[in-house]
This record gives C-alpha cells, structure tokens and sequence, in this order.
C-alpha cells in the first residue's frame, strides 16, 4: 500500500483560534464554562473539551444566569447575542472572522433594500446563524433546481452569499443558475467560501485521481469534511468520511492500492496520524506528502480573551 498525504488539511485558521479561545477561557476563568453549540464540527474535539469541563449546550436557556459563554466558529444569531445579555451571560465570541464577513455583508446589503440569496444548506448552525442577521431579507437556496424555481416581482435587488463551508463546485453551479436567471444580481468583492475549504478541495481534486480509495478525517456533521468525500466520490473513486482509525474496515482495501488521506478543517492531526500508523501497522504502507498549497493564515483571540492572554512580565520589566 501507498499512502498519499495531502497537505493542507485538517484544522484551519478559525478553527485553531476557535480551540485556543476555548482552551484559555477554561484556563482563565474555570469550569464549567458553555458553548452555544458545538465548538467546530469533530467528535474528538468536542469529547476532548467535555473532559475538560466544557458543556456544550443547543438552548441558552440551559445555561445559568451569569456564566461564562462561548460561541462556536460557527457564529449566532442576533437574537441569541440578546438571549445572552440578558441572561447576564459573559459571552466570548469565537466566531470564525471569514464568517463574521458573511454575516457583515447580509446586514450591508439587506440594509440597502435587497432580497439575499443565501446558498447553504438548511438547519447547518453557520447559516442559521447568518439569516438570523436579516430574517426578513434572506432566502435559502440549497440546488440548482431550487435557484430555478424562485420567482421574485419585476425590480427586485437580489444578491446572493454562500455558507463558507460548501463546495466550491456545488456553489458554482448554483450561482450559475441564478445568474442566468437574474442577470443583475449582485455578490460580494470576495467569495464567500473559506480560503481553508477551497485549498482542502482542491488538494482533492488535484490528488485523488492517483488513488484507488480516499479517507477523509472528520466528523459526520461536517459541512467541509463532507463536500471532501463528495468530491472523490464523484470522480468515481471509493471514498470514506471517518472520524478516526476505529472506523477503518479492512474489506476497503487489497493492500497494494493508493490511498489518498485528508482531513476536514476540524479535525485534529492525532486522528490522521492514528489512521496512518494503522495503515502501516496492517499493510506496510509507505507514505508520501504531497502540498498543493501552504497557508500562514491566522486570526487573533477574540477580544474577551486578550487580555487574559497576554504573557506574563518577568520580574523588572
């Protein structure tokens, strides 16, 4: 066996200061502290949090009036910022700054008298959180059949945004659509859809056609770690989503393939390099790196927790 290592994968830039925020907010102010969702999309992390004293909760109801908050990388709702003030909550916020963009330009343009479609995927916590910001100005729009069936009186200012998670590929198909359809719809600057997501695709795209089978490290309710499997899938190669080495099954390989190994934006290394000591365990697969593109992407903590963050001074400075 040979095994392709593709690089970049695994944790991105907000899911990095996503993890540090949490970690040092359990340092600075103690357990328990509450997390409005799960911190990223990993059952590992999330198992690995809840040992250390991190209860994640779906209701904010469920949190007791004056405890220390986080929200997840995936952002909120104006309306739970609210709930949280007055719950008298110390809410730090760890959402992702490429969602925060997203958030930012629903407001712009719904301020501006526009009907946004939001591409995404219906129920995923990062787009509940962003039609939140304009309830009343947003549509979904999660295929191209549903772009085709939308219907809007003549003189209507539309624009569209995208969930940053999705494919890149699926996305393009959509807006196409819409484009052909409304040709004066408008977009942001800048896609929408996270630099980490596109270079993990594209490493895929690029990568997988040397392979006979591709593992995607990450968890099942994650967007980006779901469109990676998607991607291989299409091209018609056996394609598998695990959380770690425990999922592997045998009957996946003869022993003499090439496998292509990646990892959603949330999952952490330990469980690529579980899976590859397996392998190698099992088949005496070689490895072999392969980096399509690097990245040197990093986002500062969130405000609340600067201060805590800072380094201790040595005595006489």
């Amino acid at each position: 066996m040979h095994i392709i290592l593709a690089a970049p994968r695994g944790f991105c830039a907000g899911v990095n200061m996503a993890i540090e925020s949490l970690d040092l907010a359990i340092s600075a102010f103690g357990t328990p502290i509450y997390v409005y969702h799960e911190i990223v999309h990993n059952k590992y992390v999330v198992e690995t949090f809840q040992a250390k004293g991190a209860v994640f909760v779906d209701h904010l109801e469920d949190v007791p009036e004056g405890a220390n908050l986080l929200f997840s990388a995936h952002g909120v709702s104006p309306q739970i910022r609210q709930v949280a003030r007055e719950r008298r909550l110390y809410a730090i916020d760890a959402t992702c700054p490429l969602v925060t963009k997203v958030h930012l330009e629903a407001v712009r343009y719904a301020k501006q008298g526009y009907t946004i479609l939001l591409i995404g995927h219906d129920g995923h916590d990062e787009v509940v959180g962003t039609m939140g910001e304009a309830p009343h100005a947003m549509v979904l729009v999660e295929s191209p059949e549903a772009a085709d069936a939308l219907e809007f009186p003549p003189g209507t200012k539309l624009a569209y945004l995208t969930q940053t998670t999705l494919s890149v590929d699926d996305a393009n198909r959509i807006i196409a659509r819409l484009r052909a359809k409304f040709p004066q719809i408008e977009c942001p600057p800048k896609d929408d859809i996270c630099y980490a997501t596109q270079n993990r695709q594209e490493a895929v795209r690029l990568l997988s056609d040397e392979a006979q089978v591709v593992l995607v490290l990450g968890s099942q309710n994650s967007s980006n770690s779901q469109r990676l499997r998607e991607i291989a899938a299409e091209r018609g190669i056996a394609a598998y989503l695990i959380d770690g080495a425990a999922d592997i099954d045998l009957d996946w390989f003869t022993g003499d393939e090439t496998v292509l190994i990646t990892a959603g934006a949330s999952a952490p290394e330990s469980v690529v390099q579980e899976c590859l000591a397996f392998l190698q365990a099992r088949f005496s697969a070689t490895v072999e790196s392969r980096t399509i593109r690097t990245e040197e992407v990093h986002f500062a903590l969130p405000k609340e927790l600067r201060s805590v963050a800072l380094p201790v001074p040595r005595a006489g400075e």
